[in-house]
């Protein structure tokens, strides 16, 4: 009878229709292959915004002081990065370009943080 009582009471939270922190229990692996994709599709954009920046940097760095400009835009394509973001983040990546100019990966984050992949 024991048993069953506990089997029963750690069970029974997962029978809310409630929000929670877990989730449906029957969600998990499904969630979990898709949190997996989602991962690789990051580090795959990741990547590719990273090359770019490394092989750019002297053209981004120009296109951030001037407030925008052609490497700038493909950095932004590569990353996926919608359109009305741009121009405020741009902005707020101006604020920083002593990091940028010494920190490429300062730089990397900053694109990576506004995409939208």
């Amino acid at each position: 009878m024991r048993k069953t009582a506990l089997l029963f009471l750690i069970l029974l939270p997962a029978c809310t229709s409630q929000p929670n922190h877990l989730g449906n229990p029957l969600l998990w692996p499904v969630n979990a292959m898709s949190n997996a994709f989602g991962n690789a599709n990051y580090a795959s954009l990741r990547g590719k915004v990273e090359v770019f920046v490394k092989t750019n940097h002297p053209a981004l760095m120009a296109d951030l002081r001037a407030g925008g400009g052609p490497a700038l835009t493909q950095a932004f394509d590569i990353a996926q990065t919608p359109q009305p973001v741009r121009a405020p983040h741009t902005l707020q990546m101006q604020s920083d370009l002593a990091l940028y100019e010494t920190n490429i990966a300062a730089l990397i984050t900053a694109i990576m943080v506004v995409a939208d992949p």
